[in-house]
C-alpha cells in the first residue's frame, strides 16, 4: 500500500504543475499512461518537475548509451537497492525496448554474479589493485 495518495488525472487538472508534468509524460512516451511513481511524486509538483527532468536528460536523451543499456541498467541497479517497482517498470520499458528473455536471463545472471562477488570482496575487505585504480595518478 502507498503511504502517499496517488494523484488522478482529475486532481492533476487542477494543479497547473502536475498537469504539466503529466502532458509531457504522456508526449515523450507516446502514450496516455502515467505510471503510479508520477502520481505518487505529484504531491510534491516541484519534485515532480525536477525528477522528470533528470529522467529525461539520462534516459531519453541521447548518449553513447542505447536506450535498451540504460534500461538494462536500470534493473541492475533497482534489483541492489531493492525496489520491485522499479524492477518491473524498467523491465517492462526494457521489454518495450526489445529485451528479449534470453538477454533478461544473462542480466539476471550477471546481476545474481556481481551481487555475490561484490559480497565475498567486501567481506574480505580486498585491497583494489593498482592497476584497477581509476584515480592514478599515471593513467
Amino acid at each position: 500500500m502507498s503511504t502517499v495518495r496517488l494523484i488522478s488525472d482529475e486532481e492533476a487538472e487542477t494543479i497547473p504543475a502536475v498537469r504539466e508534468v503529466f502532458d509531457d509524460i504522456r508526449k515523450t512516451r507516446k502514450s496516455d499512461f502515467v505510471n503510479n511513481f508520477w502520481r505518487g511524486l505529484a504531491n510534491d509538483p516541484v519534485r515532480l518537475k525536477a525528477i522528470w527532468q533528470q529522467l529525461k536528460e539520462v534516459m531519453v536523451a541521447e548518449g553513447s548509451l542505447d536506450p535498451l543499456t540504460k534500461e538494462m541498467l536500470y534493473i541492475a541497479v533497482s534489483t541492489a537497492n531493492g525496489c520491485s517497482y522499479c524492477v518491473h517498470s524498467h523491465a517492462a520499458a526494457a521489454r518495450a525496448k526489445g529485451m528479449t528473455d534470453q538477454q533478461y536471463g544473462e542480466l539476471l545472471a550477471v546481476i545474481g554474479l556481481a551481487a555475490q562477488t561484490n559480497h565475498l570482496a567486501n567481506a574480505m575487505q580486498i585491497p583494489v589493485d593498482p592497476e584497477f585504480d581509476l584515480g592514478r595518478q599515471d593513467r
